[in-house]
């Protein structure tokens, strides 16, 4: 007989139904590892997990959650006029204006416009994790098809992509600002770039199932897709070696490092689009209407994808109907999904450690955790704090 899953943790009253939901979903995989948290109009309202070793403390590498950190650190320049967003790109970098790249503007290059991908031969794990190698290998290299044109997942490169142009501008890499600007100020528990003391609270992901992986089509190397995932390399990257990597801790690659708990993710998406407990919001709204309207329609060249893009931010309503058309935020590899809904003033974390099947864009389990918690936030007006919990 299986033993019923034990959910840990806490919520309010009026979003308590969530821990039911949760629950099935853990009821749902066996052996699951997972984390909820859940910031409503800038109060925390679910914070729960679940599974082994897994605490709502655990460091859990989060890939790709770490480009809606690069582009807060972007939306938070443009608020502050020192980065235009029509603007070309080598206006602020001037090695880019090469190959056929002179006139791409910083939004295109946000919104995966820029045909970007990769390199010829794929890049070095060391390459991968250092967004200043990538960089300046990128600064040289033509797109992959005419800018503007269409759109395409810069899965391994649009932070580094940013990231130079952060550089450029404030003297400071990405890293640098978001943990100076936006992780330290606000106590959140989300890395790009792992303290070396932190180290010890990282459980490393864990891979697919043989027989899933077995399951799992691999594009062809030299397609949109394989180049953007790097299978084009001599030796292709392994997703689970490289986030369990003390290197790319450290390094923190903005499109592919990040390490953090649900908590921290959830308490960032907060304080960017509603403040926290009465504070204000890091972004205005204009800022916020700026970056979550659509730049791009149409099929993304890389994932397949419809209308993926905001600017920048993965477009949420796309996957999760019940949000709003605005709602941005972004997903991470092993099945993690991070957003903020400017409709509901929900800011949502789902971390897991284990890679899920076929999650490339947010784990399944997602689906019906949104369904749960956007049922609720409309009735709710004013969230108490967080109560006991088990």
């Amino acid at each position: 007989m299986t033993a019923t899953p034990q959910v840990h943790g806490s919520t309010t009253p009026a979003f308590e139904p969530v821990r039911a939901a949760f629950a099935d979903v853990a009821a749902r995989e066996p052996g699951l590892e997972a984390q909820l948290a859940v910031y409503h109009q800038g109060v925390p309202v679910v914070d729960l997990w679940t599974g082994g070793e897994s605490t709502g403390d655990s460091l859990l590498a989060l890939y790709s959650t770490g480009k809606g950190a690069a582009f807060l650190v972007l939306a938070l320049l443009v608020q502050e006029g020192a980065i235009d967003l029509d603007r070309p790109v080598a206006a602020y970098w001037p090695e880019f204006a090469t190959a056929g790249k002179a006139e791409i503007t910083v939004r295109q290059l946000a919104s995966h416009q820029a045909g970007l991908l990769g390199v010829a031969g794929g890049f070095s794990e060391d390459e991968l994790s250092d967004d200043r190698q990538l960089a300046a290998r990128l600064a040289t290299q033509e797109p992959l098809w005419t800018p503007g044109s269409g759109y395409g997942y810069h899965a391994f490169v649009i932070g580094a992509l940013i990231g130079e142009v952060v550089r450029r501008v404030t003297g400071r890499s990405l890293q640098e600002v978001f943990d100076e600007r936006i992780r330290r100020p606000l106590g959140l528990d989300f890395y790009l770039g792992l303290p070396s003391a932190e180290e010890d609270r990282f459980l490393p992901a864990l891979p697919l199932l043989p027989e899933e992986q077995a399951a799992q089509a691999l594009p062809s190397p030299d397609s949109y897709t394989g180049i953007a995932f790097n299978l084009n390399a001599p030796a292709p990257t392994d997703l689970v070696t490289f986030g369990n990597s003390r290197v790319v801790h450290q390094r923190g690659p903005a499109s592919s490092g990040s390490v953090g708990t649900a908590r921290g993710v959830a308490r960032m998406y907060a304080a960017a689009l509603t403040g926290l407990d009465g504070g204000p919001a890091f972004l205005l709204p204009r800022t916020v209407e700026e970056f979550t309207r659509k730049q791009s329609t149409g099929v993304d060249l890389v994932t397949g994808e419809r209308d993926h893009f905001l600017l920048g931010f993965e477009a949420q309503a796309s996957r999760y109907p019940t949000l709003s058309p605005r709602a941005f935020g972004h997903s991470g590899a092993v099945g993690a999904q991070a957003f903020a809904d400017p409709a509901t003033g929900i800011a949502y974390s789902y971390t897991r450690r284990k890679f899920s099947f076929g999650g490339g864009g947010g784990a399944s389990e997602n689906q019906s955790l949104i369904e749960a918690i956007t049922g609720l936030a409309p009735a709710v007006a004013a969230p108490g704090e967080v109560g006991a919990g088990v």
